[in-house]
């Protein structure tokens, strides 16, 4: 989970292929960052209901879509 100077380049590069790359890397790099964060609230006993109020989303889809990894 590293911004290296490339990506921070590519960012803000006005080759469109550059940019989507950029985009898709941080899609890949929030998508981490979420499953660290749930995964600590949940070992803390965090409910799912909780989670999802600091996700700004519903308790039903943060479940939906974090459960299944957490369980093994």
């Amino acid at each position: 989970m590293v911004i290296t100077a490339e990506l921070v380049r590519d960012i803000g590069s006005q080759d469109p292929r550059q940019g989507l790359r950029a985009v898709a890397a941080l899609r890949r790099l929030l998508e981490q960052l979420e499953a660290l964060h749930v995964d600590r609230a949940r070992a803390l006993g965090w409910s799912w209901q909780e989670v999802a109020v600091e996700l700004g989303v519903t308790k039903q889809s943060v479940h939906r879509k974090h459960v299944r990894r957490l369980r093994g």
